[in-house]
């Protein structure tokens, strides 16, 4: 059985503070960095950038069948401006200029039908502009406060850090004073169990929580002040205070 003072067994106290601080700062970083409302966000905007691809999409296609809707009444236009130069310049029979006033007259019914198509696809193209300027905009409010949240988290991840390099420091400093026996079975049990040290008080393990039964308490009665004793629920390292036993 492993020997050590009660004095030393005492200060294994000490380094489980220490140890049980640092194992609570990493599942705090863990805890931090698995951030559920950044994650949120991230599905957010995925979904609306799939919604600003689909507008941006659909403001491109009316944009062209917008430059189709002006060439046709360009051409239109054209045409009615070269009749109109012939007819002014009175050029051509009787007949033929008949014949030109009646295709100006077709000319200017087509012009203002392809005129009412372009204004209605300039509305429409509009709106599509304005439905991807509102996606774009919520984009950018997603954006802005999935930032404010990563920039939160990551400086409570610099604190939680700052904090364990200085607590690592200190238990490295005291486990240094240890004696290198006591030291290897507090690390053994610890890397064991997840706990290394616990007080023994008024029978009850503080590492399970649980009352010791007869038995267990007989067989630690039997043990010297010196002999090292183990939970038998936990299995960590039990250090008897000055009431373990009352």
């Amino acid at each position: 059985m492993a020997k050590a003072s009660s004095a030393e067994q005492l200060r294994l106290l000490e380094l489980q503070a220490l140890d049980s601080t640092i194992r609570k700062l990493r599942n705090r970083a863990r805890s931090v960095s698995d951030n559920s409302a950044i994650a949120d966000l991230a599905v957010q905007r995925a979904a609306a950038q799939s919604r600003l691809v689909a507008a941006g999409t659909e403001a491109a296609d009316i944009s062209r069948e917008l430059t189709r809707a002006e060439a046709d009444v360009a051409s239109v236009v054209s045409r009615v401006e070269r009749n109109q130069q012939r007819l002014d310049s009175g050029t051509g029979s009787s007949k033929e200029l008949t014949a030109l006033q009646s295709e100006m007259e077709s000319l200017q019914r087509r012009r203002s039908d392809l005129e009412d198509v372009e204004l209605e696809v300039m509305e429409r193209l509009e709106a599509a502009k304005a439905a991807e300027d509102v996606v774009r905009e919520a984009m950018q409010a997603l954006d802005a406060e999935a930032a404010a949240l990563e920039e939160k988290r990551d400086a409570e991840l610099a604190e939680i850090e700052a904090e364990r390099v200085v607590t690592v420091a200190r238990r490295a400093e005291l486990a240094d004073t240890f004696e290198a026996g006591l030291l290897a079975v507090y690390e053994k049990t610890l890397a064991k169990n997840g706990i290394g040290a616990a007080r023994l008080f008024h029978g009850t393990s503080e590492g399970s929580g649980m009352q010791l039964s007869p038995g267990d308490l007989a067989e630690i009665r039997r043990a010297a002040e010196d002999d090292i004793v183990f939970c038998p629920d936990s299995g960590c390292i039990l250090v008897r205070s000055a009431e373990w036993d009352s």
